[in-house]
């Protein structure tokens, strides 16, 4: 029998597996040994690299390649397709970008590319992208991420960065001081399954039930019971979803009220506390925000509201915030909050307790890790200076040459005529899907870069099959992250798929621009050259990396982690005027008098309580506010067509949970399919009845492949993204709004 530490290495984004094969085909994929928590996710590439949903040639639109580019821009998605041979597809998108950025100019295309591809350094189908297009003049791109935009923008007003999102306290010193962790939005295991770049081994899970044997106790505030692990024990408090701000606001009006605040800590350390104290008490507006005004609003009883904020004042408190709060209307306000709850108790900078953003959403947060500075392929400059908040792509389309507010600013949408998406799929990340495929009509030519017929390749005019991670060599060299492993190739390609960097290697060369696209190196060299150029800038920070040719036979290396346990924003408390923060003031900005100066209505100068776009607050009777949180089968909507996803289905529909209650008054039984839907769209689901989801709410997982019937906009495969309000969170931060979102559900007969 094969030793399974003999078989190849491959990395992806939910982790490394040892992959075993059988006459070219992969049969299995057996967790890495040094994972002590695995994904199953890897499983869903089992017999689907040479499905029928795998594009295996380059391919045409018909009404594209009959009529040229703008032809019947709104067959996308039901036209039929023509196979073209490589050469005839390199000289097709040749002569389109040559036309294109001579006709309207490099800025009317848009590259944002927005997603998840390779786990590899070499073949980030993204960064080629961005490569081939600087060399050839640059493009349109977007900024911040579908994960949590709102609190990338905030971050840096209130502590000055948006790096803090990843230098998070660590779990050691979480487990070694703390007390009490009140998870805002949970601590979903499922999510942290996940690690940009790659990762070793899972650690959020262990060390979830590390900190409970250490007699750390958690809170759980989400709709849902499952958003943390059962094992934990955790209290649950179920707000009506989107009220996560004025929950944390009745629990500052508790602390403030019953002298529980640390005023020493708020004194030297932030700026503005009084000015946000007499919002709090009601000076400023006539409305005290006590724990009974936030239980009217968030539907916790309000004895339960000042039970935690005293527990949170007793001992060492960690406050989490999930990056899901963030994808709310308002969702700016959630991490400044928490951040001004954390102060307010006087515990940011000490072991095991303050604020931490995104604990549980993926592996790398809280992870005892080095921080070396690894070389990307370098990527060159973009000429262009156009740019768009990543969710706002349907705008864009919609207005040519409008306007849109950002971040104090106000800038105009290009007139796109070229989209090129490689590695990611915005018929998944993106809200009200229906409103994007109309837009998505308008541009004169769609490129996409893909391995299998999912919904953007269905859109798109030219389809350029590329390889899956199975299919080439690469090596896995994440700065967050402490391992670094070859990826093997275990199968031959499938049909004439290329990697990303031979198809624009192919049409670089008729364009005149291959050598300065390539530098002249082949894939091997290109790999060894980022590795060389990392061990190099690793040994600058004194951490050591094996030779290239070391590691290639050993197949991956661990990086020693550090001894000593992190602590977030440790070394400005100790010193304040030594290390300040890069924030106008230096400090915690609880009043951001910059953010007050830009005059938006839906972000003012200090955290506020703002009506949500939907909520149930404002809902009629039979309507149920929809939660679309991340897949525990999948990354985002990557292998949804793979065995994992697929048995997951009910009745060949994503499952929706819902309340028995909710059921009952519906007549909806377990099982039934159901019909999810608002004025936006409508969605096919299959009915899950549980009490761990709070009354009223009903939870629908992203990345089913939006598949619309053509009559009536319905996805028959259950995207929620149908439904959710394609609204930016603020003129601040434009971030999506998926979370704030009403619906009615019916049985399907």
């Amino acid at each position: 029998m094969t030793d399974i530490t003999d078989l190849p290495l491959t990395s992806f984004h939910w982790g490394c597996y040892r992959v075993e094969t059988q006459d070219g085909e992969v049969t299995a994929l057996h967790p890495f040994e040094e994972d002590p928590d695995p994904s199953p996710i890897g499983q869903g590439y089992v017999g689907v690299l040479n499905g029928p949903d795998r594009i295996t040639a380059p391919m045409v639109r018909k009404s594209w390649l009959d009529g040229g580019p703008g032809t019947a821009g709104d067959l996308r998605g039901r036209d039929g397709f023509v196979e073209i041979s490589w050469e005839e597809a390199e000289q097709l998108v040749a002569a389109e970008l040559t036309r294109v950025t001579k006709t309207h100019g490099n800025e009317s295309i848009f590259a944002g590319s927005y997603g998840w591809a390779s786990a590899g350094r070499f073949h980030h189908a993204q960064g080629h992208l961005k490569r081939f297009l600087n060399v050839l003049g640059g493009f349109t791109k977007s900024v911040n991420t579908y994960s949590l935009a709102a609190g990338e923008v905030i971050l840096p007003h209130v502590l000055g960065g948006a790096e803090f999102i990843y230098d998070a306290t660590s779990w050691q010193s979480i487990i070694e001081n703390c007390d009490l962790m009140v998870a805002f939005g949970g601590l979903p295991v499922k999510n942290a399954m996940i690690g940009q770049g790659g990762l070793g081994a899972h650690r959020t899970g262990p060390a979830l039930l590390e900190a409970k044997a250490a007699g750390v106790e958690f809170v759980n505030v989400s709709p849902l019971r499952s958003d943390v692990m059962e094992t934990l024990g955790a209290d649950w408090l179920a707000p009506r979803p989107s009220t996560d701000a004025a929950l944390m606001i009745g629990l500052a009006h508790v602390l403030l009220g019953e002298g529980l605040i640390d005023r020493a800590f708020l004194d030297r350390y932030t700026v503005g506390f009084d000015h946000f104290a007499a919002y709090l008490t009601g000076e400023t507006d006539g409305i005290p925000k006590t724990a009974d005004w936030a239980s009217d609003i968030c539907g916790l009883p309000a004895e339960t509201i000042r039970d935690l904020a005293r527990r949170m004042a007793q001992g060492r408190t960690m406050i989490s915030l999930a990056w899901a709060l963030t994808r709310q209307d308002h969702g700016e306000q959630n991490f400044w909050l928490g951040t001004v709850l954390a102060a307010m108790l006087g515990q940011i900078g000490l072991p095991g307790g303050g604020v931490g953003f995104g604990y549980g959403a993926v592996n790398t947060v809280g992870l005892e890790r080095p921080s070396p500075r690894f070389q990307a392929l370098p990527q060159g400059r973009n000429k262009v200076k156009t740019f768009i908040p990543v969710a706002r792509i349907t705008d864009m389309l919609e207005n040519p040459g409008g306007y849109f507010d950002y971040n104090g600013k106000r800038y105009n949408f290009p007139d796109t005529r070229l989209i090129w998406w490689a590695g990611g799929n915005p018929f998944h990340h993106h809200q009200d899907l229906n409103r994007l495929r109309r837009a998505w009509a308008r541009p004169e030519t769609v490129i996409v870069n893909d391995w299998c017929w999912n919904s953007l390749a269905q859109h798109a005019d030219i389809v350029l099959p590329c390889t899956t991670p199975l299919e080439r060599n690469d090596i896995t060299l994440s700065p967050r992250d402490p391992y670094v492993l070859m990826m093997e190739k275990v199968v031959d390609p499938a049909g004439q798929a290329r990697d990303d960097y031979d198809i624009f290697r192919g049409i670089a060369r008729h364009l005149g621009i291959e050598s300065a696209y390539s530098q002249d190196r082949d894939t091997d060299s290109w790999i060894r050259w980022l590795y060389e150029k990392s061990r190099q800038s690793a040994t600058r920070a004194d951490i050591e990396l094996p030779p290239f040719d070391t590691l290639r036979q050993t197949g991956w290396h661990k990086m020693p982690v550090p001894q000593a346990p992190h602590v977030m924003l440790s070394k400005f408390r100790a010193d304040p005027e030594l290390h300040p923060l890069r924030t106008p003031s230096g400090k915690i900005e609880i009043v951001s008098e910059k953010i007050a100066s830009f005059g938006y209505a839906d972000c003012p100068g200090h955290p506020t309580w703002m009506d949500p776009l939907e909520w149930l607050g404002a809902a009629q009777s039979d309507q149920l506010h929809l939660i679309s949180n991340q897949p525990k089968n999948k990354l985002h909507s990557q292998l949804d067509h793979g065995p994992l996803s697929q048995a997951d289905r009910v009745a060949h529909h994503e499952p929706a949970m819902i309340h028995p209650s909710d059921a009952a008054d519906r007549g909806i039984q377990d099982g039934d399919v159901i019909r999810v839907f608002n004025d936006r769209g409508a969605c096919l689901c299959g009915a899950i009845l549980s009490d761990a989801i709070r009354p009223g709410v009903v939870q629908v997982s992203t990345g089913a492949w939006y598949r619309p019937d053509e009559e009536t906009n319905l996805c028959r495969n259950g995207n929620p993204n149908v439904l959710c309000a394609d609204k930016g969170t603020s003129k601040l931060g434009q971030g999506p709004t998926a979370h704030s979102c009403l619906v009615r559900i019916e049985r399907l007969e």
